[in-house]
């Protein structure tokens, strides 16, 4: 688990992006599994930024999305659907036959799930899975006490995630209560993991994740047995880290060739 630590989340975003582009440089058909949300907003749009300089190139890419709301069609303007081509798809050259978002009118959400595993491993298996977390340490959307071995499967949210999404939704009685999502065994299974995580109020969740005990209560902390994660931090959400420091000074003093790889 590598932490890097930037002063800003723009600056934290940028390092994320380079990542990312140094990913599809060596591997120009690599398989992204993607967030939506606030967190990776600057992401996208920094990625966007490099499309259009001509310094990455999404035609051979194929991404998963984490998740989607239960009963919310892919036109549906609050569907996760809608917030990737508005937010990223629609800026780059990607293929629309490889994007894969999970389908939330699906009649059979059992059935779909298994679907929807067998296409990522159908496509290789995930070769960068990027993340945000919950102010209580959710991945995708699961929810502490998620089993930290779960697949793709329908979640209930939790009244807190209600609350955080409210905002988007005009209001928390109209957020829905269910969703689809990876599971953290699933999560866990791409060969590379990112995630962000900007703003004080993530700063319990990120400091549980890192330097916590391996609990279903942070599901994110299930990345400590993962052999290549990176988590991209502003210094706000490291503020609760006790290693901090020593965290920025390794970053600092690595190769230039390895700051990225």
């Amino acid at each position: 688990m590598e932490i890097i630590i930037q002063p800003t989340a723009e600056a934290a975003s940028a390092v994320a992006a380079e990542i990312v582009a140094r990913l599809l440089c060596e591997k120009p058909d690599a398989v992204l599994g993607l967030p939506t949300g606030q967190t990776p907003l600057l992401l996208y749009r920094e990625l966007i930024r490099l499309y259009r300089k001509g310094q990455v190139d999404f035609r051979r890419v194929t991404t998963f999305n984490l998740d989607e709301y239960v009963g919310f069609g892919s036109k549906h303007p609050q569907s996760y659907h809608s917030f990737m081509r508005e937010h990223f798809f629609r800026h780059i050259n990607i293929s629309q036959k490889n994007v894969h978002v999970p389908d939330g009118m699906a009649k059979n959400i059992p059935a779909f799930s298994v679907r929807y595993e067998k296409m990522i491993r159908a496509a290789g298996g995930i070769d960068l899975q990027i993340l945000g977390i919950g102010a209580d340490g959710h991945i995708g959307f699961n929810e502490p006490s998620s089993s930290l071995a779960s697949r793709t499967r329908i979640k209930t949210l939790a009244p807190q995630t209600r609350k955080d999404n409210a905002k988007f939704f005009g209001g928390e009685n109209k957020v829905p209560y269910h969703v689809i999502t990876m599971g953290i065994g699933t999560i866990m299974e791409a060969r590379q993991c990112l995630l962000l995580a900007f703003g004080g109020k993530k700063s319990h969740a990120v400091a549980g994740a890192v330097e916590g005990a391996i609990t279903a209560m942070n599901p994110a902390s299930a990345l400590q047995v993962h052999p290549t994660v990176k988590i991209c931090l502003d210094k706000s959400a490291a503020a609760g880290l006790q290693k901090a420091d020593y965290y920025r000074w390794v970053y600092e003093n690595k190769p230039a060739w390895q700051k990225n790889c």
